[in-house]
C-alpha cells in the first residue's frame, strides 16, 4: 500500500528541501505523471484486496459494518425477545456482502487514475493530507455506488436476512425508533463499504505524508533520482 502516496510524498519533501530541485510546472513532465500514476494505481489496487479478502471488514474495527447506530438503541430489546443470534449474522452477514462487493472498486478506480489530467496531480502534490482520498471520492464514489448496490442486495438476499432486517427496522423507523435512512440494510451497506474503502486510503496517505522519505517506493526514486533528489 505504500506506493499509493508514495510520489506525493516524495514530492512534498522536494518542496520543504532547502534546495528546490524541480518546480510545480515541471509536473507535467511524462515520465512524473506516469509514475505518479503507476503509484496511485498499485496502491489503490492494494487497498482493495486488503478489504476484499475474508475478514476484511469483519476483523478490522476500523471499517467493521456495525449495526446502524439508530438501531442500537432497540438491540438490547431484540436480544432480549430472542433475537440476539439474528443481531450477530446481520453483522457477519453485512460485513461479507461488504467484502464480496469491494472488488468491483478495483478497475473504478485504476480508471480514475488514467483519467486523472495534470491539474489533478498538481491538486494531490499539492493539497491537504486527504487530497489523493478526496480525488478518488470525487471521481469514483457514484460508480462504485451503483457497482455495489446489486452485489450487496445478492448476498443478504442469500440468506434473507435483508428481509427480517427490514421488516424490523421498517416497524422502528416508523415509530421514531430507528433513522428513515437505516431502515433499508442494503443502502447501509452499500454507504459503510465505500466509507470503509476511503478511511483505509486516507489513513496510508496521512502515514506516508508523516514519513515521506520512509516511504518512497522504487518507482519514486527512479523518477526524483533524475532530478537529483
Amino acid at each position: 500500500m505504500n506506493a499509493l502516496f508514495g510520489l506525493v510524498a516524495a514530492a512534498l519533501t522536494l518542496f520543504t528541501a532547502p534546495v528546490l530541485a524541480i518546480g510545480l510546472a515541471d509536473l507535467s513532465n511524462k515520465d512524473t505523471v506516469a509514475a505518479m500514476k503507476e503509484a496511485l494505481t498499485k496502491g489503490s489496487q492494494a487497498a482493495v484486496e486488503m478489504l476484499a479478502r475474508q475478514d476484511g471488514f469483519l476483523g478490522n474495527e476500523r471499517v467493521r459494518i456495525p449495526l446502524p447506530e439508530s438501531l442500537h438503541k432497540v438491540e438490547g430489546l431484540m436480544r432480549g425477545l430472542g433475537m440476539g443470534k439474528y443481531a450477530d449474522e446481520l453483522v457477519t452477514t453485512m460485513n461479507r456482502a461488504a467484502e464480496t462487493a469491494v472488488v468491483e472498486a478495483k478497475p473504478l478506480l485504476v480508471n480514475a487514475v488514467k483519467n486523472m489530467s495534470v491539474q489533478d496531480a498538481k491538486g494531490i502534490l499539492t493539497g491537504g493530507e486527504d487530497a489523493a482520498t478526496q480525488y478518488f471520492k470525487r471521481s469514483t464514489s457514484a460508480a462504485l455506488s451503483d457497482k455495489f448496490l446489486p452485489i450487496v442486495k445478492k448476498a443478504t438476499q442469500r440468506v434473507k436476512l435483508a428481509d427480517k432486517y427490514n421488516a424490523f427496522a421498517g416497524k422502528g423507523a416508523k415509530l421514531g425508533l430507528i433513522d428513515q435512512k437505516d431502515a433499508d440494510l442494503n443502502n447501509y451497506v452499500t454507504q459503510k463499504a465505500l466509507d470503509g474503502l476511503f478511511l483505509m486510503i486516507a489513513e496510508e496517505e496521512k502515514k506516508i505524508r508523516r514519513d515521506p522519505l520512509g516511504s518512497a517506493s522504487s518507482i519514486i526514486s527512479k523518477v526524483f533520482g533524475a532530478i537529483g533528489m
